[in-house]
């Protein structure tokens, strides 16, 4: 089957042409036609088989001109990166269109957003947070709103949109259409959906977890951080062979070690970025990799789900997820669209646990590569990597308590003294041996 088959406009199929694209992935046949029916669909999709499409092109093919300021298609993502990229999917399939696209997220100058949706727009994609904002201010009118997608609605309910999902949902007009489209489903997931959507139809392009079969998985058992270190930067070395390489880290504080670690070795050719870098900073971080200038780029977890790059050769994953999916999310920024793709794992013992999750999810099992001969094998420990040192918890024997005696050492003899009165006579007998009186005082 190609685009052609499908109940696609000739506007869309000829920006679909300009853009190479003859032939729909699979979840984008399976969906457009439950989509076109009008009921609320759930998409579960393996990341990197074309997701983005899979809803744009029925809603785009349902657009009609109005008059109207207000949008019809409302989309919400996780991520500002994932923001600009649908933005930029719907200006390219709507080329041959009047369709008016924007794009609000957190960081930008909220008055220019304002002023760019009062000018009035047919598709606003938004993050969560940033959407409140705006119908709080009454600046977004949501009654013309037909179609309401939710991109990777699981990465958004780990960053704790939830509140926001559900007052978005329910200041929406109840007549509309729910869209889903995720690579995972979670439990939470699935009672969102139970109260708000209404009798929905799933499609599923592959199961939950399935590993990509374009994506050449494996793994090496390393001992501890720094040779993991040392195996990334001979891994990066051979510039031939990884030409385009992404690193995942779990952290942002380590993002920022391997990066300053790296650059000194790869100096002008590494990136990175994660949520504490300044939106311009990310913005030109991915820019820089996705046109050549940056051969590697070092991000997290919560930028994994708003990459959209074409031919990364390689994804290094420095550590293991502690949520499995996140590994899903993570190989599937390689061997998009049918191409290769190449997912590496280093895995120390402490992360094997991570790891059996993460095979049990896939029913796969990562094959394990030897390590190199010429590795250097380290054996300085990172700070996280020393073992504690724990004291035994018991309870604290109360020594035996003895009777108390006088003190250590005698009282000198100037601090025996007591206060008792003595007389004066008495006192000049033990002076003088004898009483003395007192002289009368003259005039007595």
């Amino acid at each position: 089957m190609t685009f052609e088959d499908l109940n696609i406009k000739r506007p869309v199929l000829n920006a679909l042409s300009d853009m190479g694209l003859v032939t729909p992935t699979t979840i984008q046949e399976r969906a457009f036609s439950v989509v076109m029916s009008g009921c609320d669909v759930i998409g579960i999709a393996q990341t990197g088989t074309g997701k983005t499409l899979a809803y744009l092109l029925p809603c785009l093919r349902q657009w009609t001109f109005t008059k109207d300021t207000a949008p019809q298609i409302l989309i919400l993502v996780p991520t500002r990166e994932l923001v600009v990229q649908v933005v930029e999917q719907v200006k390219k399939l709507s080329a041959y269109m009047s369709v008016r696209v924007e794009g609000v997220y957190g960081g930008g100058n909220i008055n220019t957003q304002s002023a760019q949706i009062e000018a009035g727009l047919d598709v606003l994609v938004a993050t969560p947070g940033r959407l409140i904002d705006f119908l709080l201010r009454g600046t977004l009118k949501t009654k013309s709103i037909k179609h309401l997608v939710i991109d990777e609605v699981d990465e958004m309910l780990t960053l704790g949109f939830r509140p926001q999902l559900t007052t978005i949902l329910d200041l929406l007009p109840k007549k509309r259409q729910n869209l889903m489209f995720s690579a995972t489903m979670s439990d939470e997931v699935e009672s969102l959906i139970s109260v708000f959507f209404n009798h929905p139809t799933k499609i599923e392009a592959a199961p939950t977890g399935t590993p990509l079969e374009n994506i050449e998985q494996t793994g090496y058992a390393v001992p501890n951080f720094n040779t993991k270190v040392n195996l990334l930067e001979m891994l990066l070395s051979d510039a031939t062979v990884f030409s385009k390489v992404l690193v995942f880290a779990a952290t942002k504080k380590l993002a920022d070690a391997l990066y300053e670690k790296l650059a000194l070795q790869f100096p002008e050719t590494i990136g990175v970025i994660h949520s504490n870098k300044d939106q311009s900073y990310r913005f030109r971080s991915v820019n820089n990799f996705k046109d050549g200038s940056f051969r590697v780029l070092i991000a997290t977890d919560i930028i994994a789900r708003g990459l959209d790059i074409s031919d990364v050769t390689h994804v290094i994953n420095f550590d293991v997820p502690d949520v499995p999916e996140n590994y899903i999310h993570r190989i599937g920024r390689t061997g998009r669209y049918d191409k290769r793709g190449i997912a590496i794992t280093f895995i120390t013992p402490s992360e094997s646990e991570n790891q059996a999750a993460i095979e049990g999810l896939m029913k796969f099992a990562i094959p394990m590569l030897e390590l190199p001969e010429d590795l250097e094998i380290s054996t300085v420990l990172s700070h996280d990597e020393i073992p504690e040192i724990k004291m035994p918890f018991g309870k604290s024997r109360t020594p035996k308590s003895e009777a108390k005696g006088p003190a250590f050492h005698e009282k000198s003899k100037k601090n025996q003294k007591v206060n008792v009165k003595v007389r004066h006579s008495e006192k000049m007998r033990a002076k003088y041996g004898k009483p003395k009186k007192r002289k009368p005082k003259e005039g007595k």
